[in-house]
């Protein structure tokens, strides 16, 4: 899978380019390596906003687009959030792609069994 980390308004240290590789290792190992990860991190500039730190993924795997967003005090605290959602849609995806797969061959063994 590839990572890659873009900020916006905002400078994008190596610690938090570690951050976002750590975070998303339980991702990689999930996905394909034709996968593509961009990460794009920024800052909203209204003081009015608490969570002014924003973490956006879009995670391009075969067959869909996965997105997520998420905001709070701490860039590093986004970072995990939004690594968790990540993960919970992967495997949500994962699980559908294998009961659609598990579905059609139960289905074509019945009609084997029919013909024969």
């Amino acid at each position: 899978m590839r990572i890659d980390v873009r900020g916006r308004n905002f400078e994008v240290t190596d610690e938090l380019r570690e951050a976002v590789a750590k975070r998303f290792a339980r991702v990689r190992r999930q996905v394909s390596e034709l996968a593509t990860l961009d990460v794009e991190l920024s800052e909203e500039r209204n003081p009015a906003i608490a969570d002014n730190q924003v973490a956006e993924a879009t995670l391009r795997v075969k067959g869909n687009v996965l997105r997520a967003r998420e905001a709070s005090p701490d860039m590093v605290r986004s970072i995990r959030a939004l690594a968790n959602d990540i993960h919970r849609q992967v495997k949500r995806h994962r699980e559908k792609r294998r009961s659609r797969w598990s579905a059609r061959r139960e289905k074509a063994a019945r009609l084997r069994e029919n013909e024969a």
